[in-house]
């Protein structure tokens, strides 16, 4: 049975909505998927930081919530 593990990327824009690219891991396949526009894509390398890229991009989000 393959194991499937699932992280998530948040970010806020500049208006305080919270926009989530979930990142789907199922064996050594990678999904990235935006829970605000239904975007979807495969990442073998570095899925985080494309998630990151298109929350940026697509949705204005930039402020990390986890940074001091």
């Amino acid at each position: 049975m393959a194991q499937i593990d699932t992280s998530k990327v948040s970010r806020w824009d500049q208006h305080g909505r919270e926009h989530v690219v979930r990142v789907q891991r199922k064996g050594v396949q990678r999904t990235i998927r935006c829970d605000t526009c239904g975007w979807r894509r495969g990442a073998q390398f570095l899925p985080w930081l494309k998630a990151e890229e298109h929350l940026a991009e697509a949705h204005q989000a930039t402020v990390d919530p986890t940074a001091a």
